[in-house]
């Protein structure tokens, strides 16, 4: 060999083994989409004993208006800003909050802001909120770390922050009110999809964003509680949509074409993602039912079962003909009204640093942990159970 055929030789090898590093790392890192910062805490396996304590309570780290004026019991403008308007996830929360307002008698609530999960989009309607001067905000984060600096100018300016659904950085409001633990929320859509597919299926994820904060923390208990309860569950891919419903419905189509018969399982993890990969599923004639033939598998090996995260209304058609398996949810139009009752309660001085419970209308009394506020657990919409619920 001649020296210089050599010096190639190690050059290619110098080069060919970091990649192989490389890609070995990211075979290792199927959860692509978890919040890496968040520290997983997952709840026991099914059969288990839920531990004998619970621990101690979080402290309060939320931050506080800065010399606000004093409105309690006084009328009061409040802007709801959620991740994006138009759809009908966000429309169940806002009217929980004008629910919740018409109650009170003296609040006057308005819900606007992007038409597409755009952080940029829905910082530019904050800032434009904030300089109008109004006495309060709520908000749902299209991205936690973005967002805040703009919640700590309106916390500055004497203004009430209090988030619902997707939290920004604790300091930047003073309440989050959160719609499941994220531990119980991981724990119930993997439980639904075991159901489906079994212990060792094969699965993927369609997402809102890698920045969206719950999507990604509730990544992050899947895969924990994944590797503690199921171990030879075979996490595929996430891939991510941009509560775009005709982008999740391609992302979708892209993972069948690529997976084909391997992939037992889609969840689609937002109330865009999750009606999407039913529709794509359904029209690619994947999915197992006896009720519609003409949308059935050809055969048991080419079926794709969906667990999804949206709202009953969206889903109803897919829970009918067979192409979704569970929907995993809570109810937003209750989330938007306990954040509503979170907010009156700060302004009137009922909901303090030091609160561990908040009275909230007709929900009854929510516990708090820290500076969050729990709706109660998820809840498992079924064919049976679904047409219970119109929203």
């Amino acid at each position: 060999m001649t020296k210089k055929a050599l010096a190639l030789l190690l050059l290619c090898s110098l080069v060919l083994v970091p990649m192989a590093t490389m890609v070995s790392a990211q075979e290792d890192e199927p959860w692509v989409g978890a919040n890496v910062d968040w520290e997983p805490n997952p709840l026991p396996c099914p059969g288990e004993e839920p531990p004998a304590e619970e621990g101690e309570p979080l402290p309060y780290n939320g931050g506080l208006p800065v010399d606000p004026p004093d409105l309690a019991g006084k009328d009061i403008v409040v802007v709801d800003i959620p991740k994006l308007i138009g759809i009908g996830y966000f429309n169940a929360t806002s009217q929980g909050i004008m629910e919740a307002a018409e109650e009170m008698g003296n609040v006057k609530a308005t819900t606007d802001g992007p038409t597409e999960g755009d952080i940029v989009a829905q910082i530019e309607f904050l800032e434009r909120y904030i300089s109008q001067g109004v006495d309060a905000i709520l908000f749902a984060s299209n991205d936690p770390v973005a967002i805040a600096p703009t919640l700590r100018d309106a916390l500055a300016q004497g203004i009430y922050v209090v988030g619902y659904d997707a939290d920004a950085e604790p300091d930047a409001r003073s309440w989050f009110v959160n719609q499941a633990s994220f531990n119980g929320f991981g724990k119930a859509v993997i439980d639904e999809l075991v159901k489906a597919i079994g212990e060792e299926g094969k699965f993927a994820i369609v997402t809102s964003s890698f920045t969206a904060p719950n999507q990604s923390a509730w990544i992050a208990e899947m895969w924990a509680y994944t590797q503690k309860c199921y171990p030879d569950l075979v996490w595929l891919e996430t891939v991510e949509s941009q509560e775009d419903q005709q982008l999740a419905f391609t992302r979708t189509q892209d993972l069948i074409n690529k997976y084909g018969p391997e992939m037992d399982g889609v969840i689609g993890l937002s109330s865009v993602a999750a009606p999407a990969a039913a529709d794509a599923i359904a029209q690619a004639k994947l999915c197992a039912t006896d009720a519609d033939p003409s949308v059935a598998a050809a055969s048991e090996d080419a079926v794709i079962s969906t667990v999804g995260v949206s709202t009953p209304n969206q889903m109803r058609p897919f829970h009918e003909n067979g192409c979704i398996d569970s929907t995993v949810l809570w109810n937003p139009v209750d989330l938007g009204y306990a954040a509503m009752y979170a907010l009156r309660a700060m302004i009137d001085g009922d909901l303090t640093p030091e609160s561990k419970t908040l009275q909230a209308g007709r929900l009854g009394e929510l516990s708090i942990n820290g500076s969050e506020i729990l709706l109660g657990p998820p809840f498992v919409f079924t064919t049976e159970n679904i047409g219970d619920f119109d929203f």
